[in-house]
């Protein structure tokens, strides 16, 4: 599935089951909310957090899912087509970085 795709899938559950978008603000905030999750999972899988009981069950790939939801209902609603988006990033980085963290003798 393309991005493309699936900000179209996102578009039409959103509009269907969804009802409708919650606005840009709601959705900001949902989406610090699931980056948050996501990092809480993190902490605890690869950090030194303990878990606790209730993060046993926890998905991270689901975590995951749910921040590119929230991020693909907010481009959509502000017209931005992610897949052209990341294209033009990855450009734009590689046009900066091509060379950079080569010689980062942290890297290696």
């Amino acid at each position: 599935m393309t991005i493309e795709v699936a900000q179209k899938l996102i578009d039409e559950w959103i509009n269907t089951t969804g009802v409708r978008y919650f606005n840009e603000l709601t959705n900001t905030a949902l989406l610090m909310e699931e980056v948050g999750e996501v990092a809480r999972i993190m902490a605890r899988k690869y950090g030194e957090q303990s878990y606790k009981k209730s993060d046993e069950d926890i998905n991270l790939g689901d975590e995951m899912a749910d921040v590119l939801f929230v991020l693909m209902c907010l481009a959509n609603q502000c017209d931005i087509n992610l897949q052209e988006a990341l294209i033009k990033n990855l450009e734009k980085k590689t046009n900066r970085d091509g060379t950079r963290h080569l010689n980062n003798p942290k890297l290696k």
